[in-house]
């Protein structure tokens, strides 16, 4: 009996040794990605990766970049995510500072600006993201739409314009935070700052759920103006046919760096830095430039790769970005707390 019972157990263990490695095997290909940057270029990017490494089993989930950090923030001792694509650079300081990003030097580590990564590699940059006015190009002729900041704060768009929840996006934190910091560096209060967003508010119809829905909505006429990013009006003009348009501000907009990270702890680090430097090579940096209007942070692209739109200059407002990541969520709460749906509609 007990040299059958010795290599039945012998047998069991080699059996659970061997479907334990098969088991790990497979989950090494697994990815899950954390990403607000939508259906369209997440399906696609997936399905080019999986082409070239068939292998990997690749899932996201998409959803605002601020719901991305509070999950990894709730995550942190079990992390579920491997990488998190996009998000403003702010907002993956914030998560390195709070020891969520793994440390990560891509290949292409050197061929980005200052300021547009983490002095310890824990983010890159991958595109840069301006902020424009739009408005529906049907409704609104190109001679009356808003040129400027100040113009959207006109009467004439009273109960007209459409904004997107603030919460979860930085894109909207950037605005809201870019409108209360240009006047603060000049008087060191935030008092105009919150008044130009009362006024506004007074402007406002709607605060939609998430940027398709703003973008859907200002299509039907349901607003006529919304303040929001470059990709996504060009992606709902381009390819959406959505009757939308935009205008850069005149006196400059905040240009938001959207990065790239690894989830500190995660399970499958080696299929997160394949997909990394899969995503940010000059092809599908190029690729995300012509197709979904993404503009590169690297700068070794050969230019002619891109649109010709992407080589003209506009002029960005200078942000005391740092300023704004460690204020910009009080400014928030004050505005949800003392202006949202406050102001006069009359």
């Amino acid at each position: 009996m007990r040299p059958r019972y010795f290599l039945a157990v012998l047998f069991f263990l080699l059996t659970s040794v061997f479907f334990s490695c098969r088991s790990g095997s497979v989950n090494s290909r697994r990815l899950l990605i954390y990403t607000p940057h939508g259906q369209d270029l997440l399906r696609d990017f997936v399905a080019r990766y999986k082409q070239k490494y068939p292998g990997a089993e690749v899932q996201f989930l998409d959803m605002g970049s601020r719901e991305v950090l509070e999950r990894v923030r709730v995550e942190r001792n079990r992390p579920q995510a491997d990488l998190w694509w996009g998000a403003a650079h702010t907002t993956f300081q914030t998560a390195a500072d709070e020891n969520l990003l793994e440390e990560f030097r891509p290949s292409w580590a050197d061929k980005v600006p200052e300021g547009s990564y983490d002095k310890q590699s824990r983010w890159y940059g991958t595109y840069e993201t301006p902020q424009v006015i739009a408005y529906n190009s049907d409704a609104v002729s190109a001679a009356d739409a808003p040129r400027d900041w100040d113009d959207v704060l006109d009467p004439k768009w009273r109960d007209k314009v459409l904004i997107r929840n603030p919460n979860p996006s930085d894109t909207m934190r950037a605005i809201f935070g870019a409108m209360v910091w240009r006047f603060q560096k000049d008087t060191g209060s935030t008092d105009q700052g919150y008044e130009w967003l009362r006024k506004l508010d007074a402007n406002v119809h709607e605060y939609t759920a998430d940027g398709t829905l703003l973008m859907q909505k200002l299509g039907r006429r349901e607003g006529l103006i919304t303040l929001w990013d470059m990709p996504d009006v060009r992606l709902f003009k381009e390819q959406k046919n959505l009757p939308v348009a935009y205008n850069l501000p005149s006196s400059g907009t905040p240009v938001i760096t959207d990065g790239i990270a690894i989830v500190k702890g995660s399970a499958n680090q080696e299929e997160a830095k394949r997909f990394y430097e899969f995503v940010t090579t000059p092809e599908s940096l190029s690729y995300a430039a012509q197709k979904y209007y993404r503009i590169p942070v690297r700068t070794d692209l050969d230019r002619s790769t891109l649109p010709a739109w992407m080589n003209e200059p506009f002029t960005r407002m200078p942000l005391d970005w740092d300023l704004l990541r460690k204020q910009g969520s009080d400014w928030l709460r004050y505005w949800d707390t003392s202006i949202r749906g406050r102001s006069s509609k009359q």
